[in-house]
């Protein structure tokens, strides 16, 4: 479709359809007692309400217009298939497998995928087991008690924030500790604390060539040889990879390394053996409930139609502020301290899938695409960000994730009635005649008026159990593809990230004295003279 992407019918019918609701105000919408009932839906144990975003029930169903005219349900039942969504490299983007049940099969190059899916499931889940109970020890014969697991992005954002989000679910059989960063700072706060001869390594890459993560590797390996020898390594390795000849070339015994697929991008991955440190935190039966709730939500996807589909339209949400009110950011606020990490976990999701300036097909694209995705915890982003949100000059549309188990703790109420009065204030803000009819003094009105119209989105999960975290996770990546598709791009790829690893790989003999390779431009050359001290 090219530039008139967004000009076909539906998207025109839209366009013509903000201008009204662009003169309407939340405040006054929300007078509607019938609204909230008929914006919103169900996502496997999800509630996802729309009901304060801008617009009303026809807005979405023209959104539904819109996904179906950009063929978005189709790309997405085409993702679920095995088909090669991922154009760029190829590859289908299978991640709905890792959850799928054994039946239908689910083909890939003609082979069903799913019996490997649920062998490689198994091995994880056996060896897991053999490990936090001891069946597996140390080489000294004692029960492994801390377990290290070393990766980044996609190989540690994901798998860290469930295992933080599912903290009350936790088996406690053995500590998780999560290193990403490659300064040294992260990993050196760790070790100290542990005995080599207790704790097991565990890598996570795909290719086994991540510098970051290999060179965290190597410290750690470096650490095990110096408590227990090199001849005892193989009690305290394991891997995560498809290379198992660098694994092995490592250390790591072969009943030790878990292979994923190449249809598994990394930031959809946490269901897969990239997961383990999930695992290790809740168990085989909690790893079944996340995939169970991801299955949840993944079947929502298929069988709910547009309308109703809570998922897709939460995708075409992104598209509508994106397209429609030029909104440049969105920010994620769960009213939950477990879900700290889940910002941090949706902004590689979000932005590394969708952050894109051309189509799928190479063409440059002339709309918007991928909002900055940012936030932190309620209460504490109340008290940072929020003034910003009710009377900044930006548009910034909010999801609000609320946890519905909590009422009963007298804290988690006033958790719960923070969410809701954020909400509330955003939407219907505070007019200049109520801060006067409330006597407050007239040189302050201005300063305290609060415009609203602020939308935001509120998803309520019913506990924080595995099975509910599951669910948010797969409706957060299904909504990722639905924009991506509907933006036109190829939500799977990341060429942007590989190039950066490219350049930091050719200049790391020059951070350490070696010559600077030829056509570095000049600001990094001078940054580099400064590093060396001349």
């Amino acid at each position: 479709m090219g530039h008139d992407r967004f000009q076909q019918p539906a998207g025109a019918a839209l366009r013509s359809h903000q201008k009204t609701v662009a003169g309407l105000h939340l405040g006054d919408l929300l007078t509607d007692v019938d609204r909230p009932a008929s914006m919103t839906l169900a996502a496997g144990p999800l509630t996802v309400d729309f009901s304060r975003m801008l617009g009303d029930p026809t807005t979405l169903h023209l959104l539904a217009d819109l996904a179906a005219e950009l063929d978005v349900p189709r790309q997405l039942a085409a993702m679920a298939s095995g088909a090669p969504v991922n154009t760029t490299e190829g590859r289908a983007a299978l991640h709905t497998a890792l959850r799928a049940s054994a039946t239908p099969p689910i083909l890939v190059a003609g082979q069903d995928v799913l019996p490997d899916v649920a062998r490689t499931a198994a091995r994880v889940s056996d060896f897991v087991e053999a490990v936090a109970t001891g069946a597996r020890p140390g080489s000294s014969g004692t029960r492994i008690t801390d377990v290290i697991f070393i990766g980044i992005g996609g190989s540690d954002l994901g798998p860290r924030m469930v295992a933080a989000a599912t903290r009350q679910h936790h088996t406690r059989q053995v500590l998780a500790h999560f290193i990403a960063n490659v300064d040294p700072a992260e990993l050196d706060a760790v070790l100290p604390r542990l005995d080599p001869s207790t704790t097991l390594v565990v890598v996570i890459s795909k290719t086994f060539t991540t510098v970051e993560t290999l060179a965290n590797a190597a410290a750690a390996r470096a650490w095990l040889v110096e408590g227990v020898g090199e001849t005892a390594l193989s009690h305290h390795l394991a891997a995560v990879t498809t290379a198992i000849d660098q694994a092995a070339a490592f250390g790591v015994p072969a009943d030790a390394v878990f292979g994923f697929h190449d249809w598994v991008g990394g930031r959809f991955s946490l269901s897969s053996a990239v997961g383990i440190g999930i695992e290790f935190a809740i168990g085989r039966t909690g790893m079944r409930a996340l995939r169970e709730g991801m299955r949840a939500v993944d079947t929502a996807l298929l069988d709910d139609p547009a309308p109703q589909n809570a998922a897709l339209l939460l995708g075409m949400l992104d598209v509508w502020y994106a397209q429609y009110f030029r909104a440049v950011s969105k920010v994620v606020v769960p009213y939950s301290q477990d879900l700290a990490l889940l910002p941090s976990h949706l902004q590689q999701l979000q932005m590394e899938s969708n952050g894109k300036s051309v189509t799928a097909d190479g063409d440059p694209v002339s709309w918007p695409t991928s909002p900055v995705v940012w936030g932190a915890p309620g209460t504490n982003g109340q008290h940072a960000f929020f003034q910003l949100l009710h009377q900044g000059t930006h548009l910034v549309p909010v999801d609000l994730i609320g946890i519905r188990s909590t009422i009963g703790n007298e804290r988690a109420e006033l958790l719960q009635a923070n969410l809701l009065a954020q909400a509330a204030a955003l939407a219907l803000g505070r007019t200049a005649s109520a801060l006067e009819t409330a006597g407050v003094d007239p040189a302050l009105v201005p300063h305290k008026v609060m415009p609203g119209n602020r939308p935001s989105t509120l998803i309520w999960l019913p506990d924080l159990s595995p099975h509910s975290v599951g669910a948010l996770i797969a409706l957060y990546e299904h909504a990722t593809a639905a924009a991506g598709f509907a933006w036109g791009v190829d939500p799977f790829d990341q060429w942007g990230v590989e190039r950066g690893k490219e350049l930091a790989s050719a200049l790391l003999p020059a951070v350490t004295g070696g010559p600077v390779p030829h056509g570095t431009d000049a600001a990094t050359v001078a940054s580099l003279a400064y590093l060396r001290g001349y």
